[in-house]
Protein backbone atom coordinates (compact mmCIF):
# COMPACT_ATOMS: atom_id res chain seq x y z
CA UNK A 1 0.00 0.00 0.00
CA UNK A 2 1.11 3.49 -0.63
CA UNK A 3 -0.42 7.01 -0.81
CA UNK A 4 -0.12 9.14 -3.98
CA UNK A 5 2.59 11.31 -2.50
CA UNK A 6 4.57 8.20 -1.51
CA UNK A 7 4.08 6.80 -5.19
CA UNK A 8 4.96 10.33 -6.87
CA UNK A 9 8.22 10.35 -4.53
CA UNK A 10 9.60 6.98 -5.41
CA UNK A 11 8.60 7.00 -9.17
CA UNK A 12 9.65 10.54 -9.89
CA UNK A 13 6.42 11.53 -11.60
CA UNK A 14 4.47 14.86 -10.38
CA UNK A 15 2.19 14.46 -7.80
CA UNK A 16 -0.80 15.83 -10.60
CA UNK A 17 0.11 12.74 -13.12
CA UNK A 18 -0.45 10.19 -10.05
CA UNK A 19 -3.25 11.86 -8.75
CA UNK A 20 -4.81 11.41 -12.25
CA UNK A 21 -3.12 8.15 -12.66
CA UNK A 22 -4.65 6.99 -9.61
CA UNK A 23 -8.53 8.05 -10.00
CA UNK A 24 -8.18 6.29 -13.70
CA UNK A 25 -7.04 3.33 -11.50
CA UNK A 26 -9.49 3.16 -9.18
CA UNK A 27 -12.05 3.86 -11.84
CA UNK A 28 -11.44 0.79 -13.93
CA UNK A 29 -10.74 -1.43 -10.32
CA UNK A 30 -7.74 -1.94 -10.55
CA UNK A 31 -6.75 -0.04 -7.21
CA UNK A 32 -8.92 0.60 -3.86
CA UNK A 33 -8.87 3.37 -1.23
CA UNK A 34 -8.04 0.93 1.49
CA UNK A 35 -9.78 3.63 3.87
CA UNK A 36 -6.62 4.37 5.72
CA UNK A 37 -5.31 7.59 6.14
CA UNK A 38 -1.79 8.31 6.81
CA UNK A 39 -0.60 10.49 10.35
CA UNK A 40 1.47 13.07 10.95
CA UNK A 41 1.49 16.45 10.16
CA UNK A 42 0.13 17.93 6.90
CA UNK A 43 -3.18 16.53 4.46
CA UNK A 44 -3.81 12.92 5.34
CA UNK A 45 -3.44 11.02 2.28
CA UNK A 46 -5.39 7.65 1.02
CA UNK A 47 -3.69 4.61 1.13
CA UNK A 48 -4.20 2.75 -2.20
CA UNK A 49 -3.28 -0.79 -2.77
CA UNK A 50 -4.19 -3.26 -5.55
CA UNK A 51 -8.02 -4.30 -6.02
CA UNK A 52 -8.56 -7.80 -5.20
CA UNK A 53 -9.49 -10.51 -8.11
CA UNK A 54 -7.30 -8.79 -10.45
CA UNK A 55 -5.91 -12.73 -11.46
CA UNK A 56 -2.61 -13.97 -10.78
CA UNK A 57 0.46 -16.18 -12.97
CA UNK A 58 1.30 -19.34 -13.29
CA UNK A 59 5.56 -20.44 -13.06
CA UNK A 60 6.38 -23.89 -13.94
CA UNK A 61 9.81 -25.48 -13.74
CA UNK A 62 10.04 -28.84 -15.88
CA UNK A 63 13.26 -30.18 -14.27
CA UNK A 64 15.23 -33.70 -14.44
CA UNK A 65 14.13 -33.88 -10.70
CA UNK A 66 10.27 -33.27 -11.13
CA UNK A 67 8.05 -30.67 -11.92
CA UNK A 68 7.23 -27.86 -9.88
CA UNK A 69 4.18 -25.21 -10.40
CA UNK A 70 3.18 -22.24 -8.53
CA UNK A 71 1.49 -19.26 -8.65
CA UNK A 72 2.35 -15.65 -8.18
CA UNK A 73 0.76 -12.40 -7.46
CA UNK A 74 1.57 -8.62 -8.98
CA UNK A 75 3.60 -7.87 -5.81
CA UNK A 76 5.58 -11.07 -7.02
CA UNK A 77 4.50 -13.31 -3.72
CA UNK A 78 4.11 -16.98 -4.35
CA UNK A 79 0.90 -17.92 -3.39
CA UNK A 80 0.53 -21.75 -4.52
CA UNK A 81 2.95 -24.49 -5.18
CA UNK A 82 2.74 -27.75 -6.23
CA UNK A 83 5.33 -30.32 -7.21
CA UNK A 84 5.49 -33.73 -8.73
CA UNK A 85 8.38 -35.92 -9.55
CA UNK A 86 8.92 -37.58 -12.68
CA UNK A 87 11.74 -40.67 -13.55
CA UNK A 88 14.89 -39.37 -15.30
CA UNK A 89 14.04 -40.97 -18.28
CA UNK A 90 10.25 -39.78 -18.56
CA UNK A 91 8.73 -40.61 -21.97
CA UNK A 92 6.64 -37.42 -23.17
CA UNK A 93 3.32 -38.86 -22.19
CA UNK A 94 4.39 -39.11 -18.77
CA UNK A 95 5.78 -35.68 -18.29
CA UNK A 96 2.73 -34.34 -19.69
CA UNK A 97 0.37 -36.24 -17.33
CA UNK A 98 2.37 -34.58 -14.47
CA UNK A 99 2.73 -31.46 -15.82
CA UNK A 100 -0.87 -31.72 -16.10
CA UNK A 101 -1.63 -32.90 -12.83
CA UNK A 102 0.58 -30.23 -11.02
CA UNK A 103 -0.80 -27.18 -13.38
CA UNK A 104 -4.68 -28.31 -12.20
CA UNK A 105 -3.68 -28.51 -8.06
CA UNK A 106 -2.21 -25.06 -8.21
CA UNK A 107 -5.11 -23.45 -10.64
CA UNK A 108 -7.73 -24.97 -8.17
CA UNK A 109 -6.53 -23.61 -5.19
CA UNK A 110 -5.26 -19.84 -6.58
CA UNK A 111 -9.05 -18.71 -7.01
CA UNK A 112 -8.22 -15.57 -8.84
CA UNK A 113 -7.78 -16.08 -12.35
CA UNK A 114 -4.57 -17.02 -13.83
CA UNK A 115 -3.65 -14.67 -16.94
CA UNK A 116 -0.84 -16.14 -17.99
CA UNK A 117 1.99 -18.79 -17.69
CA UNK A 118 5.68 -18.59 -18.09
CA UNK A 119 7.40 -21.78 -18.25
CA UNK A 120 10.94 -23.00 -17.67
CA UNK A 121 12.11 -26.29 -19.50
CA UNK A 122 15.55 -27.97 -19.11
CA UNK A 123 15.80 -28.77 -22.82
CA UNK A 124 16.47 -26.28 -25.42
CA UNK A 125 12.76 -25.05 -26.83
CA UNK A 126 11.93 -24.21 -29.94
CA UNK A 127 11.15 -20.44 -30.15
CA UNK A 128 8.48 -20.30 -32.86
CA UNK A 129 6.18 -23.24 -31.52
CA UNK A 130 7.37 -22.81 -27.94
CA UNK A 131 7.48 -27.23 -28.30
CA UNK A 132 10.45 -28.79 -26.23
CA UNK A 133 13.04 -30.32 -28.73
CA UNK A 134 15.01 -33.27 -28.49
CA UNK A 135 18.69 -32.44 -29.47
CA UNK A 136 21.54 -36.04 -29.46
CA UNK A 137 22.99 -36.49 -26.12
CA UNK A 138 20.14 -34.87 -24.49
CA UNK A 139 20.36 -36.28 -20.92
CA UNK A 140 16.30 -35.84 -20.24
CA UNK A 141 13.26 -35.44 -22.39
CA UNK A 142 13.18 -38.45 -24.49
CA UNK A 143 11.09 -37.03 -27.72
CA UNK A 144 9.42 -33.75 -28.00
CA UNK A 145 6.71 -32.30 -25.58
CA UNK A 146 4.57 -29.13 -26.29
CA UNK A 147 3.64 -27.87 -22.45
CA UNK A 148 1.53 -24.73 -24.07
CA UNK A 149 -0.51 -27.07 -25.43
CA UNK A 150 -1.18 -28.63 -22.26
CA UNK A 151 -1.66 -25.54 -19.93
CA UNK A 152 -3.07 -23.25 -22.34
CA UNK A 153 -6.36 -25.40 -22.32
CA UNK A 154 -6.44 -24.99 -18.41
CA UNK A 155 -5.62 -21.60 -17.70
CA UNK A 156 -7.23 -19.83 -21.05
CA UNK A 157 -3.74 -17.22 -21.18
CA UNK A 158 -1.08 -17.30 -23.36
CA UNK A 159 2.06 -19.37 -22.34
CA UNK A 160 5.59 -18.64 -22.81
CA UNK A 161 8.29 -20.84 -22.78
CA UNK A 162 11.95 -21.04 -22.91
CA UNK A 163 15.06 -22.84 -21.86
CA UNK A 164 15.96 -22.84 -17.99
CA UNK A 165 19.43 -21.39 -18.66
CA UNK A 166 18.07 -18.60 -20.56
CA UNK A 167 15.68 -17.97 -17.17
CA UNK A 168 18.63 -18.52 -15.12
CA UNK A 169 20.24 -15.77 -17.05
CA UNK A 170 17.34 -13.50 -16.79
CA UNK A 171 17.77 -14.16 -12.98
CA UNK A 172 21.44 -12.96 -12.90
CA UNK A 173 21.16 -9.65 -15.19
CA UNK A 174 19.01 -8.74 -12.37
CA UNK A 175 20.81 -9.20 -9.23
CA UNK A 176 22.12 -6.40 -8.00
CA UNK A 177 26.62 -7.61 -7.97
CA UNK A 178 26.19 -8.14 -11.78
CA UNK A 179 29.35 -6.38 -12.96
CA UNK A 180 28.37 -6.75 -17.42
CA UNK A 181 24.42 -6.90 -16.63
CA UNK A 182 23.64 -6.12 -20.49
CA UNK A 183 26.67 -8.61 -21.99
CA UNK A 184 27.75 -11.56 -20.60
CA UNK A 185 27.72 -15.28 -21.36
CA UNK A 186 26.21 -17.80 -18.15
CA UNK A 187 27.30 -20.72 -18.66
CA UNK A 188 25.57 -23.69 -17.01
CA UNK A 189 27.11 -26.55 -15.13
CA UNK A 190 25.29 -29.31 -13.63
CA UNK A 191 24.06 -32.69 -15.22
CA UNK A 192 23.16 -31.05 -18.19
CA UNK A 193 25.07 -28.18 -19.52
CA UNK A 194 24.26 -25.37 -21.72
CA UNK A 195 24.86 -21.63 -22.34
CA UNK A 196 23.12 -18.72 -22.41
CA UNK A 197 24.19 -14.95 -24.15
CA UNK A 198 23.00 -12.06 -23.08
CA UNK A 199 23.47 -9.34 -25.24
CA UNK A 200 22.61 -5.60 -24.78
CA UNK A 201 20.64 -7.03 -22.09
CA UNK A 202 18.57 -9.19 -24.35
CA UNK A 203 19.10 -13.11 -24.23
CA UNK A 204 20.33 -14.35 -28.11
CA UNK A 205 17.93 -17.24 -29.07
CA UNK A 206 18.73 -17.67 -32.50
CA UNK A 207 16.81 -18.49 -35.24
CA UNK A 208 15.33 -21.78 -33.64
CA UNK A 209 16.00 -20.78 -30.37
CA UNK A 210 18.76 -23.36 -30.58
CA UNK A 211 21.41 -20.47 -29.64
CA UNK A 212 23.42 -21.59 -26.89
CA UNK A 213 23.52 -25.31 -27.01
CA UNK A 214 26.93 -25.58 -26.60
CA UNK A 215 27.10 -30.02 -25.60
CA UNK A 216 28.55 -30.50 -29.30
CA UNK A 217 31.22 -27.68 -29.50
CA UNK A 218 34.31 -29.18 -29.90
CA UNK A 219 36.58 -28.44 -27.65
CA UNK A 220 40.02 -30.25 -26.03
CA UNK A 221 39.38 -33.81 -23.83
CA UNK A 222 42.15 -35.72 -21.91
CA UNK A 223 45.31 -35.91 -23.91
CA UNK A 224 44.72 -32.99 -25.44
CA UNK A 225 42.20 -34.65 -28.13
CA UNK A 226 39.73 -33.22 -30.38
CA UNK A 227 36.04 -33.79 -29.24
CA UNK A 228 33.15 -32.70 -28.31
CA UNK A 229 32.37 -31.09 -24.85
CA UNK A 230 29.58 -33.67 -24.28
CA UNK A 231 32.40 -36.64 -25.12
CA UNK A 232 34.66 -35.19 -22.55
CA UNK A 233 32.48 -36.34 -19.24
CA UNK A 234 32.08 -40.10 -21.32
CA UNK A 235 36.02 -40.24 -21.77
CA UNK A 236 36.25 -39.37 -17.74
CA UNK A 237 33.79 -41.78 -16.56
CA UNK A 238 31.68 -38.81 -15.32
CA UNK A 239 28.03 -40.15 -16.63
CA UNK A 240 25.41 -42.06 -14.81
CA UNK A 241 25.06 -45.32 -15.33
CA UNK A 242 22.51 -46.37 -18.40
CA UNK A 243 22.56 -42.14 -19.45
CA UNK A 244 24.18 -39.08 -20.98
CA UNK A 245 23.49 -37.19 -17.94
CA UNK A 246 26.72 -36.02 -15.72
CA UNK A 247 27.15 -37.34 -12.18
CA UNK A 248 27.96 -34.51 -10.30
CA UNK A 249 28.82 -36.07 -6.85
CA UNK A 250 31.25 -38.30 -8.73
CA UNK A 251 32.83 -34.86 -10.60
CA UNK A 252 32.82 -33.13 -7.07
CA UNK A 253 34.83 -36.05 -5.59
CA UNK A 254 37.05 -36.67 -7.83
CA UNK A 255 38.09 -32.51 -8.01
CA UNK A 256 39.55 -33.25 -5.14
CA UNK A 257 39.86 -30.72 -1.96
CA UNK A 258 41.87 -28.25 -3.70
CA UNK A 259 44.77 -29.61 -1.38
CA UNK A 260 46.43 -31.83 -4.30
CA UNK A 261 46.81 -31.48 -7.97
CA UNK A 262 43.41 -32.96 -9.66
CA UNK A 263 43.83 -34.47 -13.24
CA UNK A 264 40.27 -34.64 -13.16
CA UNK A 265 40.08 -30.70 -12.87
CA UNK A 266 42.41 -29.64 -15.01
CA UNK A 267 41.09 -31.67 -17.94
CA UNK A 268 37.23 -30.66 -17.55
CA UNK A 269 38.59 -26.57 -16.62
CA UNK A 270 40.50 -27.37 -19.87
CA UNK A 271 37.31 -28.31 -21.79
CA UNK A 272 35.12 -25.41 -20.62
CA UNK A 273 37.80 -23.10 -21.27
CA UNK A 274 37.93 -24.49 -25.17
CA UNK A 275 34.11 -23.56 -25.31
CA UNK A 276 34.38 -20.50 -23.74
CA UNK A 277 37.18 -19.52 -26.43
CA UNK A 278 34.44 -19.58 -28.89
CA UNK A 279 31.81 -17.99 -26.93
CA UNK A 280 34.51 -14.98 -26.34
CA UNK A 281 35.39 -14.74 -30.00
CA UNK A 282 32.07 -14.51 -31.28
CA UNK A 283 30.01 -12.49 -28.82
CA UNK A 284 32.80 -10.63 -26.69
CA UNK A 285 31.06 -10.75 -23.46
CA UNK A 286 31.63 -8.61 -20.65
CA UNK A 287 31.85 -11.48 -18.09
CA UNK A 288 31.43 -14.88 -18.05
CA UNK A 289 29.48 -16.38 -15.76
CA UNK A 290 29.55 -19.76 -14.67
CA UNK A 291 26.28 -21.51 -12.81
CA UNK A 292 24.54 -24.63 -12.04
CA UNK A 293 25.31 -27.15 -9.37
CA UNK A 294 29.25 -27.72 -9.94
CA UNK A 295 29.63 -24.17 -11.96
CA UNK A 296 29.50 -22.44 -9.02
CA UNK A 297 31.94 -24.86 -6.76
CA UNK A 298 35.16 -22.53 -6.02
CA UNK A 299 37.65 -24.74 -7.19
CA UNK A 300 35.83 -25.17 -10.51
CA UNK A 301 35.63 -21.08 -11.04
CA UNK A 302 39.11 -20.27 -10.25
CA UNK A 303 40.36 -23.79 -12.42
CA UNK A 304 38.30 -22.24 -15.17
CA UNK A 305 39.86 -18.65 -14.71
CA UNK A 306 43.38 -19.89 -14.28
CA UNK A 307 42.60 -22.19 -17.47
CA UNK A 308 41.59 -18.90 -20.07
CA UNK A 309 43.98 -16.69 -18.69
CA UNK A 310 46.57 -17.99 -21.26
CA UNK A 311 43.89 -17.69 -24.37
CA UNK A 312 44.13 -14.86 -26.79
CA UNK A 313 41.22 -12.84 -25.68
CA UNK A 314 39.97 -13.45 -22.30
CA UNK A 315 37.23 -12.40 -20.44
CA UNK A 316 36.82 -12.34 -16.25
CA UNK A 317 35.07 -15.70 -14.20
CA UNK A 318 33.05 -15.40 -11.98
CA UNK A 319 30.29 -17.96 -10.12
CA UNK A 320 26.75 -17.22 -10.45
CA UNK A 321 25.20 -14.83 -7.75
CA UNK A 322 22.51 -16.40 -7.99
CA UNK A 323 23.22 -19.56 -7.24
CA UNK A 324 20.11 -21.45 -5.67
CA UNK A 325 16.51 -22.02 -8.23
CA UNK A 326 17.78 -19.87 -11.15
CA UNK A 327 16.06 -20.73 -13.53
CA UNK A 328 12.93 -20.72 -11.27
CA UNK A 329 13.26 -17.31 -10.22
CA UNK A 330 14.16 -15.87 -13.83
CA UNK A 331 11.11 -17.24 -14.97
CA UNK A 332 9.01 -15.77 -11.65
CA UNK A 333 10.23 -12.74 -12.92
CA UNK A 334 9.23 -12.53 -16.42
CA UNK A 335 5.72 -14.09 -14.77
CA UNK A 336 5.26 -10.79 -12.56
CA UNK A 337 6.32 -8.74 -15.10
CA UNK A 338 3.61 -10.08 -17.48
CA UNK A 339 0.93 -10.10 -15.12
CA UNK A 340 1.58 -6.50 -13.65
CA UNK A 341 1.62 -5.48 -17.57
CA UNK A 342 -1.68 -7.46 -18.57
CA UNK A 343 -3.37 -5.80 -15.41
CA UNK A 344 -2.08 -2.42 -16.77
CA UNK A 345 -3.33 -3.61 -20.30
CA UNK A 346 -6.33 -4.21 -19.03
CA UNK A 347 -7.14 -0.87 -17.02
CA UNK A 348 -6.63 1.12 -20.45
CA UNK A 349 -7.88 -0.72 -22.65
CA UNK A 350 -4.79 -2.09 -24.74
CA UNK A 351 -4.34 -5.35 -25.68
Amino acid sequence: MATRAEIAASSGISKTTISESMRRLATADVVVDTGRRSEGRGRAGSYYALAAGLGAALVVEIAPDGIVAETVTAHGTTARVAERTVARDARPAEVRRALAAVVRRVVTAAGDPIRLAVVSAADPVDRETGAIVHLPDAPFLVGEISPADTIEPLIGGPVRVDNDVNWAAVAERRSAAAASPDDFAYVFLGEGVGCAVVSDGTVVRGHRGLAGEIAHVLTIGPGGAPMGFTDVFARLDLRQAGSTAIDVARLLERIGDGSHPSPTLDTVATAIAGVLAGVIALVDPGEIVLGGPWGTDTRVVNAVRHAIEGMPRCAPVRGAFVASSAPLVGARLAAVEGLQAAIVASATGKK
